[in-house]
C-alpha cells in the first residue's frame, strides 16, 4: 500500500485535477483577462530551449501552449489586459512579465473533452495566498547556471523560473538572477516528490 505524505480536510474531493495540477484547497479561480496568442503556441519549454536544460517532468509531453500547473505571466508586451507563459523579448526577461498565478488547465485541452480555452481565449489560472496545489511539472535542472540537478526541500521558497515552471534556484528565477527579494514568491514547498508520488506541493503565495 501507498500513501502521500499529505492529508486531512480539503477543499476538494483528493481526486480533483485538472491534468497536470492537484487541487487541494483553492483561493481563486481567476479567468479575468485574455489568453496571448502564443499561449496556443509555445514550444515546452519555451525560452531556454537547450535539450540538455530540459526539466525531465517535460518528458514526452509533445503538446504546444502553456501547460496546467505553469506559471501564467501578465503580457504587456501583447497588450493591456493578456496574460500567457513567459518569453524575452529582445533578449529581456523582466520587461514588466510577471507572475500571476497557476494556470489550472493546457490552453489546448486534452482529447475527447471540451477545449474552452480555445473557445473563449480564456486561461484560468489559481492566485490566493494559502491555496495548496501538487505539481507535476517543475524544473528538475538548473536552467542558467548550468545544467546541475535540482533538489528540493520542505519548506523550500519557488520561483517562477525562465520556463514559467517553479524552481527553488534563485539564479534561473524569471525575474531577477540575483536575489530572491526580487523574484516574486509563488510558494512554500510542503510535500516534496518521493517514491510514492511525483507530486510537488506547495502552499501559494502569489
Amino acid at each position: 500500500m501507498t500513501t502521500f505524505a499529505i492529508g486531512g480536510q480539503s477543499s476538494g474531493d483528493f481526486k480533483e485535477t485538472s491534468g497536470r495540477v492537484q487541487l487541494y484547497h483553492v483561493v481563486t479561480r481567476n479567468s479575468v483577462g485574455v489568453l496571448t496568442p502564443d499561449a496556443f503556441t509555445q514550444a515546452n519549454p519555451p525560452v531556454v530551449t537547450a535539450a540538455a536544460n530540459k526539466s525531465t517532468t517535460l518528458t514526452n509531453i509533445t503538446k504546444v501552449g502553456v501547460l496546467g500547473s505553469s506559471i501564467a505571466f501578465t503580457r504587456p508586451d501583447v497588450g493591456n489586459g493578456y496574460h500567457g507563459g513567459p518569453v524575452a523579448p529582445g533578449g529581456v526577461y523582466n520587461a514588466g512579465i510577471r507572475p500571476l498565478g497557476v494556470f489550472l488547465n493546457d490552453s489546448l485541452g486534452n482529447a475527447f473533452e471540451n477545449t474552452p480555452g480555445v473557445a473563449s481565449g480564456r486561461g484560468p489560472y489559481v492566485c490566493g495566498s494559502g491555496s495548496t496545489l501538487g505539481f507535476t511539472l517543475y524544473e528538475t535542472k538548473h536552467q542558467k547556471t548550468g545544467f546541475a540537478t535540482i533538489t528540493y526541500a520542505v519548506g523550500d521558497k519557488v520561483f517562477a523560473s525562465v520556463n514559467g515552471l517553479l524552481t527553488n534556484v534563485v539564479e534561473d528565477g524569471y525575474e531577477d538572477n540575483a536575489s530572491a527579494g526580487t523574484n516574486t514568491l509563488i510558494g512554500i514547498v510542503k510535500v516534496v516528490p518521493d517514491a510514492n508520488s511525483a507530486l510537488l506541493v506547495i502552499d501559494l503565495r502569489v
